[in-house]
């Protein structure tokens, strides 16, 4: 069954509209933590049937909302002409190892982030089934809806697991969802100063919209999803991810990409290389170019505290006043700390808004499968010809992703090194290795070899030419 076209969050159009919409482009999909996992379904069979499919009034809305499509846009939206390298149905995979990428045409593969990411539910569902059956029931005893119950019970037939009773809970988590929000909102004083990010938080797209039904009850106007947006008459948000800088090869060229080819104000993304010495001083500086746009900052990855302070005495030496966006996590605890920064470097209400993901629409599940729990992924590799990364600039965190085409090497039975390697798409097979990427369906899970690797062996490994890919990017890295 295709996807409503809007079933995405509002950056996938505006960074179309700003970037290459019909370049090839391969992102990958990884689970950064969680140790061992199953993969329970054919990523390609599951693939085919999650592409967007355009519904009445859709581009019409698009439009209403500040994004206007062209006709490169919606023709790459319209194909079908992907490429799918995955690991096959059963396989074990382990941290930050690439289980499937995806080439096709740029806003057609970058459109499908938020629905794969949804994936990381069922994976988890086997996993748990598979590899830690004794949680199962606590795990998947209560859903949110109808939908992500159907969920479970097809994952759990399809590893050969009889499933635990199960409760649909759909109004105890819209309420738990509301209060959330309305917690936020007596925190910040006011609806306007907070937007819902967790679209791929959710298990299923149902799901999502009963959160969104919660969180509009308590007086929330703003969300990241379209589709979302448009069910619910809400206003959907959003300008730039990662993959947009990553496209252009630099701060300075993706943000002023974004200004120059949509007429709108644009929100800066600033820890794709580094925040302090790149992000903050490329945006402040175009920022100040563009008096009374309410062009704004969006913080990401590392220390918040320290980037937010110099983010704050640069204003102050600039005479300039950027709207501050607070994301990655945010929770009520940190909503009140960064309140307090607020009050201390002296911005406006008005200035400073929070985005809530998972502490929304996860954490009020009910559920322990959440998609921070393995810190699910859908990153861009390569643009073009060109390949790519996010560096992210906090310490061992482990939010660097992997350049190129990647593909997975196993380790063979018997062979020493890495229990994987991620090689590239033609790279010779390294000895005591086989490529397990493409490989055939396995008849089962081959748990107890996976279980038999130590957490030592489990670390991931480069090949050749993939370190050889990190190397020169890093060396080039602004």
């Amino acid at each position: 069954m295709a996807s409503p076209l809007l079933l995405t969050d509002g950056y996938k159009f505006s960074m179309a509209e700003a970037g290459w919409p019909l370049r090839q482009e391969t992102f990958y999909y990884s689970h950064r933590k969680g140790g061992l996992q199953v993969l329970p379904f054919d990523v390609e069979t599951e693939l085919q049937q999650v592409l967007p499919s355009q519904r009445p009034g859709d581009w019409e809305f698009l439009s209403a909302n500040d994004y206007e499509m062209g006709s490169a846009v919606k023709a790459a939206l319209a194909s079908k002409a992907l490429v799918v390298k995955a690991l096959p149905k059963f396989s074990v995979f382990s941290d930050r190892e690439p289980v499937f990428s995806v080439t096709g045409q740029s806003a057609l593969v970058s459109w499908l982030e938020p629905v794969l990411l949804m994936w990381s539910y069922r994976i988890q569902v086997a996993s748990v089934a598979l590899l830690a059956p004794e949680q199962l029931a606590a795990a998947v005893g209560t859903v949110t809806c109808e939908a992500q119950r159907q969920l479970v019970l097809s994952t759990l037939d399809a590893v050969g697991v009889k499933a635990p009773p199960i409760t649909v809970d759909s109004a105890g988590y819209v309420e738990r969802v509301r209060a959330r929000v309305a917690e936020l909102v007596e925190i910040l004083g006011s609806p306007t100063r907070l937007f819902e990010v967790g679209l791929r938080a959710a298990s299923c797209p149902e799901q999502h919209l009963l959160a969104l039904e919660g969180a509009k009850a308590a007086g929330l106007v703003r969300t990241s999803s379209v589709h979302g947006a448009k069910e619910l008459g809400l206003v959907p948000v959003g300008t730039m991810g990662h993959e947009h800088i990553q496209r252009y090869g630099s701060d300075e060229a993706a943000f002023r990409a974004m200004i120059e080819r949509r007429n709108q104000r644009s929100s800066f993304l600033l820890d794709t290389f580094d925040t302090i010495t790149s992000g903050i001083p490329t945006a402040y500086r175009i920022i100040a170019e563009r008096p009374g746009q309410t062009d704004s900052i969006r913080y990401d990855s590392g220390d918040k505290v320290v980037q937010y302070r110099f983010a704050a005495e640069e204003a102050k030496k600039l005479g300039i006043r950027p709207v501050q966006i607070l994301e990655d996590g945010f929770d009520a605890k940190q909503t009140r700390q960064f309140e307090a920064l607020r009050l201390e470097v002296g911005w406006k209400p008005e200035e400073q808004v929070y985005g809530y993901g998972g502490y929304l629409v996860a954490q009020t599940s009910g559920s322990p499968l959440t998609r921070d729990r393995v810190s699910a992924v859908y990153k861009l590799t390569q643009t073009g010809a060109k390949a790519t990364m996010k560096f992210g600039n906090e310490s061992g965190s482990g939010k660097q992703s992997v350049p190129g085409r990647p593909v997975l090497f196993r380790r063979s039975a018997g062979a020493s090194g890495p229990f994987g390697l991620v090689g590239q798409e033609g790279e010779a097979v390294p000895q005591g290795y086989a490529l397990l990427t493409g490989a055939p369906a396995l008849k089962a899970a081959p748990l107890d070899e996976a279980r038999a690797v130590s957490e030592v062996d489990r670390r991931l490994g480069l090949s050749v030419a993939t370190q050889a890919l990190v190397d020169a990017l890093s060396k080039w890295k602004p």
